[in-house]
């Protein structure tokens, strides 16, 4: 450790750090352009000048390593002429159109010029102008204001690893941009936005739209994948205008991938707005009490072994638990969540869980995927691999479709089974690799579980974990990759077939007459048994509502206060950003209500005995998260020699349709088409 003093307050920092690090530990701010937190240093806005004694010339504190002893000043005389001779220079050829900027109000170069500039400029000559760049749908460049800080250069390359960006002509000539004018390809696009000091890049939808100082904001949770990243949503009266990622470093860092970040304008298009009820083969408008009374004629009529429930990807746990306490009251056993039909054994949550934890990834030193593409299944989980990758001494193999780039090197394994029993049966050389590991990881698809012989890789991929020892007290190695921010929590609260109970595959063939959809849209309605009965609750007309007898309008998950849980286990807590549109309700809400017109009271009056209740049920919603280990080894059911040789297949082979919300999106689907992902009808519409 080395002692500094800084202003007359001596801190004590490791070897190696930087004098920026040294005055932030002694509270002092220091201001910046270039410099990141989480990129490598630049050293070239030289905004961050401090004066360190004995020193011929101010030092950029940034790119300066501590020495012990060192005396450090940071608002001399000498500090303050230099940041001002620094300010004058980035303004020289910065234009001066704060008023039309879309990130004033929220612009570091406006905010120091403030703080540090002078309050004049002795500048006379004709500014420099730069054509501005296309890359890509959702970004907007005004490249006349870039101050060549390298932030979205170093962002491309080492976090989102496409090295798409960079500087090209030197001096005043210098401009960054693509290479080659054409989109960005990586799923983290918008994370560009954020890390930009100026206005050069902006968010295209959010152009022109509103000032910061006129949002409402809201914490929440993004549940458009699993990663469970936690996001700021920014509101003006009934309308979402923008979603923004906070800071959590266990789970998400900083950054947010592109569908939960753009596709909010989905929110507001193909939205059910009030109830709907078939009649004579036609949907019709309805009202509430006409909607359940013809729920409880039809439902009081059958037998219960003859209802079902399917939860949806995107389902709030609060209506996931409501819809089973309906469904137990009415005597049925016959619940899934899985729509993909993914053979998780819901006997125990080692087999579902990403038990090493997403922050445990910087800790691991092997890793097997199987049957997984992270780059388009969690955008930000796969950044936090690649940085893993970079850290060095990480040796990656991959189970499945071969071409993949998943933005690091990784040895292609094979494209099925076949390689899990060459694993298995030690002929395959990674399996040494693994066990040489000391924490090793493996992580599971769920598309290599949505298949005729999913229990089989479930328990393959577990005996996998076991014999390269990722299986022990202080360390579990096995880990499910989920797709939705919904698909855990059901899990957790044991949304699964009950005693008796049928399957999804075993409903939708005719083993139900009555079917329950909580936001299911993530199967074929077509596969539904002719004759059976549907109830579609949810909140976006898609795949499933025109197949529906009776629509119930629920509320998107800006719209009510509930709690997800990722794929890691931990239960997080999003809170009403704005109200659902005409009469769709909160989808627990209406299952208590349904409940009444059946004549079953279900055992919770408000949101807080709801949620005691969960609490009760599952250890997971009362608030407690810890790192796992590995207690029980017994493998999960499935037989290993059931394995077939079908290659995997992609879970996810749109990335900006894949869900609802996405797919009702403009945003989503012009991203689709620049990316060659062939839009659906509904979205195109």
């Amino acid at each position: 450790m080395a002692k500094v003093t800084v202003d007359g307050i001596e801190v004590e920092v490791p070897n190696g750090a930087t004098v920026l690090q040294a005055c932030e530990a002694a509270g002092k701010e220091i201001p910046r352009f270039c410099y990141h937190e989480r990129l490598s240093v630049a050293g070239n806005c030289r905004m961050c000048l401090v004066e360190v004694e004995k020193a011929p010339k101010p030092v950029a504190s940034c790119a300066y390593p501590v020495a012990d002893g060192m005396v450090v000043k940071t608002d001399s005389a000498m500090v303050r002429n230099a940041r001002r001779g620094v300010m004058e220079f980035l303004l020289i050829n910065h234009p001066l159109d704060c008023p039309i900027c879309d990130q004033g109000g929220e612009c570091d170069l406006q905010d120091q010029a403030v703080g540090y500039g002078m309050d004049h400029s002795r500048y006379k000559e004709a500014k420099r102008a730069v054509k501005d760049k296309y890359v890509g749908p959702l970004i907007k460049t005004i490249m006349t204001r870039c101050i060549q800080c390298t932030r979205c250069v170093r962002f491309a390359s080492e976090v989102a690893g496409v090295p798409e960006l960079g500087a090209t002509g030197r001096g005043e000539a210098m401009e960054i941009g693509t290479y080659v004018e054409k989109a960005l390809t990586t799923e983290l696009s918008g994370n560009l936005i954020d890390i930009c000091p100026v206005g050069a890049l902006t968010s295209r939808p959010y152009a022109f739209v509103s000032r910061p100082w006129e949002l409402r904001k809201t914490d929440s949770i993004d549940v458009q994948d699993a990663t469970g990243t936690n996001i700021r949503i920014d509101t003006r009266g009934p309308e979402v205008l923008r979603i923004l990622p906070r800071i959590n470093d266990d789970v998400n860092e900083e950054w947010m991938a592109d569908r939960g970040r753009f596709s909010f304008d989905g929110l507001k298009r193909k939205r059910l707005d009030r109830p709907w009820l078939r009649v004579d083969g036609t949907l019709k408008p309805a009202s509430w009490g006409e909607a359940f009374r013809a729920i409880a004629a039809k439902l009081k009529a059958k037998q219960a072994d003859r209802i079902g429930a399917v939860a949806g990807d995107l389902v709030d746990a609060e209506s996931v638990f409501a819809l089973k306490a309906l469904m137990g009251a009415l005597g049925s056993a016959n619940l899934d969540c899985r729509q993909d039909g993914a053979a998780l054994d819901a006997s125990r949550p080692d087999f579902w869980r990403f038990n090493s934890t997403i922050a445990g990834i910087d800790e691991a030193d092997a890793l097997l995927i199987i049957g997984s593409d992270p780059r388009r299944e969690a955008p930000v989980i796969n950044a936090r691999l690649r940085k893993r990758h970079v850290a060095g001494r990480f040796p990656i193999g991959r189970i499945g479709p071969a071409g993949v780039d998943l933005t690091y090197p990784h040895q292609h394994l094979g494209e099925g089974p076949a390689a899990l029993r060459a694993l298995l049966d030690g002929s395959h050389p990674f399996m040494q690799t693994l066990k040489a590991a000391k924490k090793p990881m493996l992580l599971l698809g769920r598309g290599a579980l949505a298949r005729a012989d999913g229990a089989a890789v479930l328990a393959a991929s577990w005996q996998v974990a076991a014999a390269s020892d990722a299986l022990r007290p202080d360390w579990h190695g096995f880990n499910v990759l989920h797709l939705f921010g919904g698909q855990v929590g059901a899990l957790e609260l044991g949304f699964v077939p009950g005693p008796g109970g049928k399957d999804l595959s075993d409903m939708l063939g005719g083993g139900v007459d009555a079917l329950w959809l909580l936001g299911a849209d993530g199967f074929d309605p077509s596969l539904i048994a002719p004759g059976t009965f549907v109830i579609y609750q949810g909140h976006h007309g898609d795949r499933a509502a025109a197949r529906a007898d009776v629509i119930l309008p629920g509320a998107a998950y800006t719209e009510k206060d509930a709690t997800y849980v990722n794929t890691e286990g931990r239960a997080q807590r999003a809170w009403l950003a704005v109200h659902a549109p005409g009469e769709a309700r909160e989808d627990w809400r209406i299952l208590r209500a349904a409940g009444d017109a059946l004549g079953v009271r279900l055992p919770f009056d408000d949101l807080a005995a709801l949620r005691a209740a969960m609490a009760e049920a599952s250890a997971t919603f009362a608030g407690a998260f810890a790192r796992r280990g590995c207690e029980d080894t017994t493998p999960p059911a499935g037989d290993v020699a059931a394995l077939t040789d079908a290659p995997f297949a992609a879970a996810i082979a749109q990335y900006h349709l894949a869900d609802a919300i996405a797919r009702a999106s403009n945003v989503m689907a012009e991203c689709a088409r620049t990316y060659g992902e062939q839009p659906s009808l509904e979205a195109a519409e």
